[in-house]
């Protein structure tokens, strides 16, 4: 099975998710075509069995190029089985506004770009101090405390779940699969 990944990212971990999903997907027999958004290309996404948008949230907003790039190709990639893997840190809260919040920001991005995919997935991100300015850092902090989570302003803390995003690409494009995906 071919599988296309595009990614947006600011500070590296939405980058980090979609290669680590390449290698699941590899490793499970198929082949992925792996692009940042911010330089596509020339993809035809209908060269493709299958396809993932992965993007993080930064002000309530993905990166323009992934923004760019579902809007050039909506019809190609509703057409197929496809997901998009929103990465944000509030994917990590309890807080049924948060939560409520990110839901709605996936939902702007799919209606501004047209694309429809067949599977939203909201994924933790990380705190990157070691890519933040000043500004952000002390932001970061804040929002850290915040939410009661310790941090130290001169190391990362990833909190992804590796672990939730195997299962995924094994539920997205099983080993030897050449099927479609099911969506929710």
């Amino acid at each position: 099975m071919k599988i296309l990944i595009v990614y947006g990212t600011t500070e590296g971990q939405t980058r980090k998710i979609a290669r680590f999903l390449t290698d699941r997907f590899t490793d499970a027999g198929h082949t992925v075509e792996l692009s940042d958004a911010t330089e596509p290309g020339d993809i035809d996404p209908s060269r493709f069995d299958k396809a993932i948008l992965a993007a993080s949230v930064h002000v309530g907003e993905y990166q323009s190029g992934i923004v760019h790039f579902a809007t050039a190709h909506c019809a190609a990639l509703s057409a197929m089985p496809s997901a998009f893997l929103s990465v944000s840190l509030a994917a990590a809260s309890d807080d049924p506004d948060e939560l409520q919040d990110i839901e709605r920001i996936a939902r702007d991005f799919t209606e501004k770009t047209g694309w429809a995919p067949g599977k939203i997935v909201h994924v933790v991100g990380a705190f990157r101090f070691t890519r933040y300015d000043f500004f952000k850092a002390w932001t970061m902090r804040y929002i850290a405390s915040r939410k009661g989570v310790t941090v130290d302003p001169k190391e990362d803390l990833e909190l992804t779940d590796w672990d939730a995003l195997s299962q995924f690409a094994a539920e997205f494009a099983p080993h030897g699969a050449t099927g479609t995906f099911a969506t929710d």
